[in-house]
């Protein structure tokens, strides 16, 4: 009996190295593959960029947004109720011509197209709130007004 025993017992050890391999080959490919996918994610980063920004509008508020853009400020793209990229470069000509925004005229409605964005809501739009970047309930009610 005892040498059956430890003729299974070697065969147990046998299997189990042989999958702590297969293991160790496998998390070798799943680390190369979530390297990859990293390297995919970092590739499709500026694209997030061309997403659309309404902070808070209703589809006809921002239409009615893109109509002053296309009429003031060079904006020639669709007037579709959504404020995209080049929604935003439009408000951005207008913000730094008239509201302090300094950034790159890249679209991106960030913390500072936001302040100069609430500059021009506290000045005329009823904005009560910091100018902090932040499009909060107060930035979103203002702006709602703005496009109203």
């Amino acid at each position: 009996m005892r040498p059956n025993a430890l003729g299974t017992t070697i065969a147990g050890l046998v299997t189990v190295v042989g999958l702590a391999a297969g293991s160790v080959a496998t998390a070798g490919t799943s680390f190369a593959a979530t390297g990859t996918t990293a390297q995919t994610a970092a590739v499709s980063q500026p694209a997030a960029v061309a997403a659309t920004e309404n902070f808070g509008l209703t589809s006809a508020e921002a239409k009615n947004v893109q109509n002053f853009l296309a009429d003031y400020w060079g904006y020639t793209g669709a007037i579709d109720g959504q404020l995209g990229t080049n929604s935003w470069k439009a408000f951005q000509r207008c913000l730094a011509k008239y509201w302090g925004y300094t950034g790159e005229i890249d679209g991106d409605p960030g913390p500072n197209t936001i302040k100069a964005l609430q500059r021009l809501l506290k000045d005329d739009y009823g904005y009560t709130g910091d100018i902090d970047g932040i499009a909060g309930a107060g930035t979103r009610a203002a702006f709602k007004r703005f496009a109203a």
